[in-house]
């Protein structure tokens, strides 16, 4: 086990190369407690994947598959503009709030990034419209399903650079490339999310981009949450701070920061975050792709605890659990306190999330830069293409935000 502060040069490039972004190193990677990860646990997310697999394309909507984002332009809601970039073209949506965003990071060595900058086009993380290689993109599987092992390496490699020297790709990930695609997609606002990776030296994302936003003059449009790390011993204060200059939401990850939600030495910060108003944003469940020892962190009843012992506390729980979806969706909607980010769910499991909870306490989000803002969008429009559905079109869309964050109402 390695101290904070005290790393070698291969443990500092290794933080680099994306394991601060998607493995995160802090701590010892011994195996979890028998009753934190089971066997059937690990069953459950392997029986997910080969199940959505021979299903997908069989549920009420049938078959959405397309040639990369570019391609939902066949969609009624959407059309390529005279450059050939998507944009929707439904003027009947609301004002779309977005609450799970990111912009570039600049993180360990802090390369230059100028978050002020325009760029041809955003290379998106998860790129399906790079060129000649537009991804065949399937929404009715998890997000991630689309990509390949070579993409997804080709994507560690950007993560690894960017830590380091930069990248073009990342250089891309700007406030006016946000929201030059937000008023394509019809995004009224967007919050994006810093991640504390427990670095020993350039782990700041919260003030860099809260400075780069106001810099930008762009408030209005993008909202900067915080994040503190679980291990930091003086998190709670740091998250104080954060709410003296405006935080309303702390990003915590628990297969980055690697910590089990319910852990007991977390419960001061829960309680901190509940007396401020400070909504929590969970990364919930397990994705697929993470490293298999970060999983047992992010299983869903892990998060049972901040619910049941803070019911005051609001709580996001991002991408209604991920592969986990079932047993995080039921999960919530026990509990008043729960919203549900509906970012990377599938068309059909989105259709049965709206099933089950009739779009209360759903928030719409994207995950940009990682993936094009019109992916997510265009899965909403699709399970909601009803009359029955039209004010639950607008509920995920914007009115559940404005209820969570009333100060978007001005």
């Amino acid at each position: 086990m390695t101290k904070r502060g005290r790393l070698s040069r291969r443990q500092l490039l290794a933080y680099a190369a994306g394991g601060a972004v998607l493995s995160g190193l802090n701590g010892c990677n011994k195996p979890p407690p028998p009753d934190r990860y089971t066997q059937a646990d690990i069953e459950l997310l392997a029986n997910q994947q080969k199940l959505e697999a021979l299903q997908k394309g069989k549920g009420p909507f049938g078959e959405h598959r397309y040639q990369g984002y570019r391609g939902l332009a066949t969609l009624p809601w959407f059309e390529l503009d005279s450059e050939e970039e998507l944009i929707c073209i439904d003027d009947s949506l609301p004002g779309i709030v977005d609450v799970h965003a990111h912009l570039g990071m600049s993180i360990l060595f802090k390369p230059t990034l100028d978050l002020q900058a325009t760029t041809p086009r955003v290379r998106h993380l998860l790129d399906c419209d790079a060129s000649n290689r537009a991804c065949d993109l399937d929404l009715d599987i998890y997000i991630n399903g689309n990509f390949s092992e070579e993409a997804l390496k080709r994507n560690e490699r950007v993560l690894t650079t960017q830590g380091l020297w930069g990248n073009d790709v990342v250089r891309s990930h700007t406030i006016p490339n946000l929201i030059a695609e937000m008023d394509a997609m019809r995004v009224q606002h967007s919050f994006v999310l810093p991640i504390k990776l427990g670095l020993p030296f350039g782990d700041d994302l919260s003030e860099q981009w809260q400075n780069a936003i106001a810099l930008a003059g762009a408030g209005d449009r993008v909202t900067t949450g915080c994040s503190v790390h679980p291990r930091d011993e003086d998190r709670v204060e740091q998250l104080r701070r954060y709410a003296e200059k405006g935080a309303r939401l702390v990003k915590l990850h628990p297969t980055v920061q690697k910590f089990y939600p319910d852990d007991p030495s977390l419960m001061p910060l829960y309680e901190e975050a509940q007396r401020l108003g400070v909504v929590v944003f969970f990364h919930g469940g397990r994705a697929g792709i993470e490293p298999a020892s970060s999983q047992p962190f992010a299983v869903p009843r892990h998060y049972a605890r901040v619910l049941e012992d803070f019911p005051k506390l609001q709580v996001i729980l991002g991408h209604a659990g991920a592969r986990d979806s079932a047993a995080m969706v039921d999960l919530a909607i026990k509990h008043q306190n729960a919203w549900i980010g509906i970012h990377g769910q599938g068309i059909t499991s989105l259709d049965s999330i709206i099933t089950k909870t009739g779009g209360e306490r759903l928030l719409f989000g994207t995950d940009w830069p990682w993936y094009h803002l019109g992916a997510t969008l265009a899965k909403v429009l699709i399970a909601t293409d009803t009359a029955e559905r039209s004010s639950i079109r607008d509920a995920i869309l914007r009115e559940n935000a404005v209820t969570l964050f009333p100060e978007l109402a001005s």
